[in-house]
């Protein structure tokens, strides 16, 4: 059988009818959340037993009351970057994945046609932003593998405080305009970003570390790791077999004194698949720097994570494959039926799952 690329954890998945089901849901527009509850802690949370497949409908607020005193979260600190940039002088959009080297940068364009290399793109300023100086410019310098671009900012640096807006995922903005709501809101920079958030990095948000206050954590144990959010975790699965998808490596950091708080709890409860992807892929805990390109999938025996929070994924998604992994197919499947039965909110910006 051919599993996933070398740099992956690879197990052998057999599929199952509740995967297949799983993989192929399908989630109304108006069952899209466009914007965040507020407050935070008011979201809904599914709380899903694996002894016993019990579901309950909590919110999370009840978070605390949940866990023990002895658990430790492991929530993801990075922070994300105002990573698109509409240029519609050229009517193009560009999705800013890495700052490879000083004022060079990979990225995701559209349409593509637009964007060969030669072009250069000028970048609109934010709703409401009045920069200074000369505006930015960027060339498209050549197309890499995967649809990716190469790009270099000319003359001054960019200044993406004023020229990039918050990178919401596609179809919060497709709902938006389903809807009838403006594609950019005053509050996406703020609600967009988990309330901890401090090394820059991400291009897109660890969306379960969006439910926290600072009041909120500071009922809990907790810790941090960083893992930067970009293709490896968003890029959506399109290979017949999902096992053949491949995953792009993601920087992640371990920081000094965290293994001593990982020893000293009964259980780590990950907040959210991108620190549940750290946790289990790290050769060690101890503080080192390094990549991940781990992809976790059923049957899947996790070796440190002992409790998942998590929102609900897109089908053709890595995220969802390592929720089924955690919960299990049947039990993840009957969790979506449920939040789609009873107006759960989903995606990005919804509601959430507790699964123990």
């Amino acid at each position: 059988m051919k599993c996933a690329p070398l740099g992956t954890l690879c197990q052998i998945a057999m599929t199952s009818p509740a995967l297949d089901q799983l993989l192929s849901v399908t989630i109304p527009h108006d069952r899209i959340a466009t914007s965040p509850a507020h407050p935070r802690e008011s979201a809904r949370l599914l709380l899903l037993r694996r002894a016993t497949g019990e579901l309950t409908d909590l919110t999370i607020r009840d978070l605390p009351s949940l866990l023990s005193p002895t658990d430790l979260l492991v929530l993801n600190n990075s922070k994300v970057i105002p990573a698109r940039l509409i240029c519609s002088q050229n009517r193009t959009e560009l999705l800013l994945l890495e700052e490879t080297s000083p004022g060079w940068w990979t990225a995701l364009g559209t349409p593509s046609k637009r964007l060969q290399p030669g072009t250069t793109v000028f970048p609109d300023p934010i709703p409401g932003s009045t920069p200074v100086g000369p505006a930015p410019q960027l060339r498209v310098e050549k197309s890499i593998p995967g649809g990716q671009l190469v790009l270099r900012v000319l003359g001054d640096s960019l200044n993406l405080e004023h020229y990039g807006l918050p990178p919401l995922p596609p179809y919060i903005l497709k709902s938006r305009k389903v809807q009838g709501q403006p594609d950019f809101q005053p509050s996406d920079p703020t609600d967009y970003q988990t309330t901890y958030a401090q090394p820059p990095g991400s291009v897109a948000a660890p969306t379960a570390g969006l439910h926290f206050t600072p009041e909120l954590l500071a009922h809990f144990s907790h810790t941090f790791v960083t893992l930067h959010v970009g293709l490896g975790t968003f890029r959506p699965i399109k290979t017949e077999d999902f096992r053949d998808h491949p995953m792009h490596s993601e920087h992640y950091e371990i920081p000094t004194g965290f293994a001593e708080k990982a020893a000293a709890a009964d259980k780590l409860i990950a907040v959210g698949t991108t620190s549940a992807r750290v946790l289990e892929s790290a050769p060690s805990l101890a503080p080192h720097q390094g990549t991940t390109s781990a992809f976790i999938y059923p049957p899947y025996e996790f070796k440190r994570v002992g409790g998942l929070l998590t929102n609900f994924h897109l089908a053709h998604s890595t995220l969802l494959l390592l929720v089924a992994a955690f919960a299990g197919p049947d039990l993840t499947l009957r969790a979506y039926r449920h939040a789609l039965e009873n107006k759960y909110r989903f995606f990005s910006f919804g509601d959430a799952m507790l699964i123990l």
